[in-house]
């Protein structure tokens, strides 16, 4: 039996087929996604290419002929293999003309079977279309972001990801690791810079020796060394402080470290990425940003859309999570009413597809039905409310400060006065956008803001 890698996608509506199918592929080595009908499959293909498509002739509405012409049109890089138990000369000869690498009859002999998904696999081998489970995405904006991954994700360059809160950041950089050659091989560690403490962070960072502050009762690792080999994952690296830009800047420039209370240096091997909703040029004019860090990372720059300018991403968002939640929570919901769907896609989302994946859930676990109609959705969709598109009319002659404060303004307003959501479709920190309020004279209410304001 042929021994190889790469992901099938198996297509057949027979659950016993189905069954065999998968564990002779697993068995020869192969990953093996499932669909049971030719819709099913174009919905999967869109998630995740894969390297090779097996899939029955005879099935519902869309045939293994019908499916075969579609991954000809939008997948024209990945071979498909037919199978039917009718099989026909002339049945035969549409498949290789429509572009089919083989045609094999019932009952499927599994050696051939193996020799042909092997020779696939080893002729598609650099042309393999990148495929990144966990990103939904069709539209062209997001097709250039995951061909760019393809492109840098072999070599070992610094990366930043730039992007809104939701966007999808981090399924990105674990899409650069996993498709990064040998140090994939690596760990991936991930650093959420926003979430520590600024007493804590260099310590996380670069670790600490036994007695070197209080509580420190032994001797810790730091991320830097725990990424050894692997990638390093600083999120959200803009709320860094600078003291600490500093520190960060040298571990990169001279690849060592020093932990906290530690004498002698220590050297590492990794590859850093980083990523932020910020704008780190506006940080560096502000100076809380340390321009040498800035250039050091952005080696290379991958910029993710709001989906709001990528909306032919939103049903098929809407379409997957519905499934991943389905099964999660065993319900039986067949799809979205018309006029809901029209509700979801005109949506502007402004966290993202954060936001959308977590209404899905919701209405998953909410609604009675087998079907979400418009009724079951939260008020302020059902409303077409929440909308961060809407007209902003800013009269010439003012200031840019006076654009800012409005802006501002104008988003909390139409956020409903939710501090955190605001902050992430304006693509500015907690901090600054509590000193913003705290210097425009506005109420922080009781969620600590007041205090962050004055301390940041």
């Amino acid at each position: 039996m042929v021994m190889g890698s790469g992901t099938v996608l198996v297509v057949e509506d027979d659950a016993n087929t189905l069954a065999s199918l998968r564990c002779a592929l697993e068995e020869s080595g192969y990953e093996v996604v499932e669909a049971a009908s030719g819709e099913e499959a174009m919905a999967r293909l869109d998630l995740s290419p894969v390297d090779v498509v097996i899939s029955d002739v005879m099935m519902g509405r869309v045939s293994g002929l019908d499916l075969l012409a579609h991954i000809g049109e939008h997948y024209p890089d990945t071979p498909v293999i037919l199978l039917t138990a009718f099989g026909t000369v002339e049945s035969a000869v549409r498949a290789m003309h429509l572009g089919a690498l083989d045609f094999l009859t019932k009952p499927i002999d599994l050696d051939r079977l193996d020799q042909l998904v092997e020779r696939a696999c080893r002729r598609r081998g650099p042309r393999r279309r990148f495929s990144v489970s966990g990103i939904v995405g069709q539209s062209t904006e997001m097709r250039r972001v995951l061909e760019r991954v393809r492109q840098i994700a072999p070599t070992g360059a610094s990366v930043l990801i730039q992007g809104e809160s939701g966007t999808g950041k981090e399924l990105v950089a674990t899409a650069i690791h996993h498709h990064s050659g040998a140090r994939a091989n690596g760990p991936l560690i991930r650093v959420n810079c926003v979430a520590l403490a600024d007493s804590l962070i260099e310590s996380e960072l670069f670790g600490h020796e036994r007695g070197s502050f209080t509580g420190a009762h032994r001797t810790r690792k730091g991320r830097f060394e725990l990424a050894s080999s692997g990638t390093l994952f600083l999120d959200e690296v803009g709320d860094l402080p600078v003291a600490t830009q500093l520190k960060l800047l040298r571990a990169i420039q001279e690849r060592e470290i020093e932990r906290v209370g530690g004498q002698a240096p220590i050297r590492v091997d990794v590859r850093l990425i980083a990523a932020t909703n910020r704008d780190l040029d506006r940080a560096m004019r502000e100076g809380a940003f340390r321009e040498e860090l800035y250039y050091r990372l952005k080696v290379v720059t991958i910029e993710i859309p709001p989906l709001r300018e990528r909306r032919q991403d939103i049903r098929p968002l809407l379409d997957h999570f519905l499934e991943l939640f389905c099964r999660e929570h065993n319900r039986q919901i067949h799809g979205f009413g018309e006029r809901a769907l029209r509700r979801l896609t005109s949506h502007d989302w402004p966290g993202n597809v954060r936001e959308l994946r977590n209404c899905v859930e919701n209405l998953v676990v909410t609604v009675r039905g087998n079907e979400i109609t418009e009724r079951d959705l939260p008020g302020p969709l059902r409303q077409g409310q929440g909308r961060c598109g809407r007209s902003l009319e800013l009269p010439l002659g003012r200031t840019l400060e006076q654009v800012e404060r409005r802006y501002i303004l104008r988003t909390l307003e139409i956020l409903g006065n939710n501090k955190a959501a605001a902050a992430q479709v304006l693509g500015i920190g907690k901090k600054t956008l509590y000193r913003r309020l705290h210097e425009y004279g506005v109420p922080l209410g009781s969620d600590g803001g007041q205090e962050e304001a004055r301390s940041g």
